[in-house]
């Protein structure tokens, strides 16, 4: 019986990688996202990422591929998590929970950065807050959302929603958009590296 539930769990997410892959709009929409992204890195901006649970660790992970290295050698590129414990437990001690990335937006954003947003259901206050003051700065925001947009729906410059039920399918897919973002932007600004 478990065999089959882990044969499902690999067809449910096949059939979820298929769906996005099958919406066009959802390229054009990374494309978007790749431009807008290699912009900001050539007049020096910065990528600030957001997410609470897995999405933060998925925060975590797009931010260190451009910071770090993904798949050749190249300059590093800006991009910080909001996810060092004692500012998070800082902040929310003293503010609340809600404002532990708006706080965080407000200390480092600057007009021209690009903030990216991540909840699987769309819903998450602390990213509803941390768009917010993003917009009031001019940032340019991208979300990466599921669960049909939730409250963030409408709140993103461009916005990537992925339907399902449960939030570990559409934060598998979350993970490769951000990698296919991040090769994306380096095709962008690095065409060399990738003859």
């Amino acid at each position: 019986m478990i065999k089959a539930d882990l044969v499902r769990a690999f067809k449910n997410a096949q059939t979820k990688l298929n769906t996005f892959i099958e919406k066009k709009e959802n390229f054009v929409k990374l494309e978007k996202i790749c431009t807008l992204v290699a912009e900001s890195y050539r007049c020096d901006g910065k990528v600030l990422v957001s997410g609470n649970g897995g999405s933060m660790a998925d925060a975590m992970h797009f931010a260190e591929e451009l910071s770090g290295r993904f798949r050749v050698d190249r300059k590093a590129l800006p991009a910080m998590p909001f996810s060092d414990p004692s500012y998070l437990t800082c902040v929310a001690n003293d503010y609340g929970y809600e404002k532990v990335f708006s706080r965080g937006v407000q200390a480092y954003g600057r007009e021209g950065d690009i903030f990216f947003g991540l909840s699987t259901s769309g819903n998450s206050k602390n990213i509803v807050e941390a768009v917010k003051v993003a917009k009031e700065m001019k940032l340019k925001v991208v979300l990466l959302l599921g669960k049909g947009g939730g409250e963030l729906k409408g709140m993103g410059d461009i916005e990537v929603i992925i339907n399902g039920r449960t939030s570990d399918r559409i934060q598998e897919i979350h993970m490769l958009i951000l990698h296919t973002i991040v090769e994306g932007v380096e095709r962008l600004l690095f065409p060399e590296n990738y003859i």
